[in-house]
């Protein structure tokens, strides 16, 4: 099977377009090819963290992914800073890459306009990304837009390793995940959902209490011409309620348009349907945080079984770049 990595930072709650574009599709996934499915949590460390939250979040995360449908008998479930591999191929990988080529990254460029304190990580995390993906001969990465400077970065230092030092690396390619649902804010539908808290109001997260998600798409914004239809270039509100129903439902949203002639029905149907995908996630997380031990120990299984696949490939580099033998 086509083996495929991808990993998700557990640097906030989980949001709905987080499930729906992305996580549901990762259950689908697991079935379809060889997957490894990692919690970055080395990422996360790119900006200052309260290590207690930390610990906590990342945590947390693994459980919901867990709860949202990964299977570990089916993939492989780990967090990435219990497999110091990652750590060290990074450095490697570092050596091989260009400052150039890392201050050309966009996020890097975005996230270091704060004139705040920036993390020399920040400049080289995505050596460590490269590193996350080529430890595992990983073919296929699947990718949004935001991402995919960084992929290409991954696949240019493997084409590099393997000019200098000969073939270790497997160069990847980007997967263009299932078409998920475009989850926008609920009060700035201009704006997509976010895990941050600038929009509390717009923002749906999956363990939030099943009541308050129900009142927030209730008072989702729309506009004024009670007109329903999906088009979310002018009516982006309820394009957005429409995309969220569709999703959840597994309907087309354009044909569930012609269902409705108010938006008082049709908040109230997304409402509910969001509840039924919800709440089952929600029990599911709640057994498993009762018993973290449990979590615990398919999480130390995961790494074991992440760590045997990437050993070899680290022992790989490290013979291939001239390192002595431990």
């Amino acid at each position: 099977m086509t083996r495929v990595f991808s990993g998700i930072q557990p640097t906030g709650p989980v949001q709905l377009g987080n499930l729906l574009g992305a996580l549901r599709n990762w259950v689908v996934l697991q079935h379809e090819a060889d997957a490894l499915f990692c919690v970055v949590d080395l990422h996360a460390l790119t900006i200052p963290q309260d290590p207690a939250a930390l610990r906590q979040t990342t945590f947390d995360l693994a459980t919901l992914l867990l709860a949202v449908g990964i299977d570990p008998e089916v993939s492989t479930l780990f967090v990435q800073g219990h497999v110091h591999e990652h750590n060290e191929l990074a450095w490697l990988l570092e050596c091989t890459a260009a400052v150039g080529e890392l201050r050309r990254m966009t996020q890097f460029k975005e996230k270091s306009k704060s004139g705040g304190f920036v993390s020399a990580g920040l400049f080289t995390y995505p050596a460590l990304m490269a590193a996350d993906v080529l430890l595992y001969d990983t073919e296929r990465v699947p990718v949004g837009d935001d991402q995919r400077q960084h992929l290409e970065l991954a696949r240019d230092l493997a084409i590099r390793f393997n000019s200098r030092y000969g073939d270790v690396f497997v160069v990847p390619e980007a997967a263009i995940p299932a078409v998920g649902a475009r989850v926008m804010d609920l009060q700035h539908p201009e704006n997509k959902m976010s895990k941050s808290a600038d929009s509390p109001q717009g923002t749906i997260l999956v363990l939030e209490d099943l009541k308050d998600i129900a009142k927030k798409i209730k008072r989702a914004v729309t506009d004024a011409d009670n007109e329903v239809r999906f088009d979310p270039a002018t009516k982006p509100g309820v394009s957005n309620l429409l995309s969220i129903l569709g999703a959840a439902t597994g309907e087309d949203p354009v044909a569930l348009a012609d269902r409705y002639d108010q938006y008082g029905p049709l908040k109230s149907d997304t409402a509910d349907a969001v509840v039924a995908l919800l709440e089952p996630i929600q029990q599911r997380f709640a057994e498993l945080a009762a018993d973290p031990d449990h979590v615990a120990k398919i999480l130390t299984t995961g790494a074991d079984k992440a760590r045997a696949l990437a050993a070899p490939r680290l022992a790989a580099a490290r013979e291939a770049i001239g390192l002595l033998p431990a």
